[in-house]
């Protein structure tokens, strides 16, 4: 049997996202997504977005270990599977995540950090009047290829601190788009592998604090009709030594699982 791939690609995120906003039309878009603004919201257009990026997990990882994400599922509207590009590595999949481009037109096309020319989310919402925010580790792709646009960067040495931040920021009401970046899972994966204990440990935390993003959204933001999802960049496999691995073009490298919901002003 064929390996089977997902039709709905992470390039999708970025104007779909706008257009929840109101902010640009385009045709490249999650049709899914779309719907479930058109029913939660009619006319109105969604003010905030606050988009967590947990690192690399896979599809896979939902489909064997259901139960984990019995928060983020009942946290969200709906769960999606999604493609990644290829190489499925960080840089690569979060450039086109955010610029809506593949790689041979944004430009990263291996593991490298070099600061992004093309325009991305950050950029259209800038020129929209919006005002944005980027919560992540120091040195990780997000706090890197997004730099040197008119926007915030709130940058730590961990991941309890990035979340810390991510939360004061929803109780500030500043930001019209929030992206939170956790690698955890990810540089944890590499080491012992990706079911290890440590890891699975690890994607608790995700999917915690996920829960908890939702749950403070909800209970901050009444006067705000938010889109808020859990968005993973890339998968992951096992390999030799019990280690951890991704980049490849295979299924547990390319499909994915992204979280949506929408929260509707009170």
């Amino acid at each position: 049997m064929s390996e089977i791939r997902n039709s709905v690609c992470l390039t999708t995120v970025a104007q779909t996202v706008a257009e929840i906003m109101g902010i640009e039309k385009s045709e490249h878009i999650n049709p899914i997504l779309i719907s479930l603004k058109n029913k939660k919201l009619g006319t109105r257009n969604a003010d905030r977005a606050v988009l967590y990026n947990p690192d690399a997990v896979a599809l896979w990882l939902y489909q064997k270990y259901t139960e984990l994400f019995t928060d983020a599922v009942l946290s969200s509207d709906i769960a999606m599977p999604v493609l990644s590009v290829m190489p499925s590595v960080t840089p690569v999949c979060f450039a086109s995540m955010y610029s809506g481009v593949m790689p041979e037109i944004h430009g990263i096309k291996k593991y490298e950090k070099p600061v992004l020319t093309v325009n991305t989310i950050f950029d259209t919402f800038i020129k929209a009047g919006k005002k944005c925010a980027i919560v992540s580790t120091s040195r990780d792709s997000i706090s890197c290829i997004f730099l040197e646009r008119n926007m915030d960067y709130f940058i730590y040495d961990t991941v309890e601190e990035v979340n810390e931040k991510a939360l004061s920021l929803i109780d500030e009401d500043i930001y019209d788009l929030i992206v939170i970046y956790n690698g955890n899972y990810d540089s944890t994966m590499h080491k012992f592998g990706p079911e290890s204990e440590e890891s699975i440990s690890a994607l608790r935390h995700n999917i915690a604090f996920y829960k908890v993003l939702v749950d403070k959204i909800k209970t901050e933001w009444k006067n705000h009709d938010v889109l808020y999802g859990f968005l993973p960049d890339h998968g992951c496999h096992e390999i030799d030594g019990e280690c951890g691995s991704h980049g490849l073009d295979m299924e547990e490298d390319m499909n994915i699982i992204h979280f949506y919901g929408i929260k509707e002003k009170e």
